[in-house]
């Protein structure tokens, strides 16, 4: 689990930060983010999701494997999903995991990402 301040993100986007958003998140990420309403909240909650999952893989960013190498995308339903890179694919098989879970939510000035992984 992770939880991240909205205002920190929103510092971001108002400072025009586009190299550190995209040092972040992939395209696909900032393509859903961006033309947002408060696109803060969604570059947040995807950030404490990269987070939750680093956390329950029991490694960090750097570790292994990159900020881009763990996407969160959405089904037809809107469900939050993650999309793996080969490397981060691999770091799942080394430590047996079959399935992920994902929730997102923004509330208060506060984004949140609970994480569960399957073996």
């Amino acid at each position: 689990m992770d939880i991240v301040e909205v205002a920190r993100f929103q510092r971001f986007v108002d400072e025009g930060n586009e190299a550190l958003l995209e040092r972040i998140f992939t395209p696909a990420e900032r393509e859903y983010c961006r033309p947002r309403r408060a696109c803060a909240q969604h570059y947040a909650a995807r950030f404490a999701a990269k987070e939750a999952f680093v956390k329950a893989l029991g490694m960090g960013i750097r570790e292994g494997i990159g900020w881009r190498d763990v996407e969160v995308t959405h089904d037809s339903l809107d469900k939050p999903l993650f999309n793996f890179t080969p490397v981060a694919q691999a770091r799942l098989q080394e430590r047996r995991v079959l399935r992920s879970h994902l929730s997102l939510s923004h509330d208060g000035g506060m984004a949140i990402a609970m994480v569960i992984l399957e073996s």
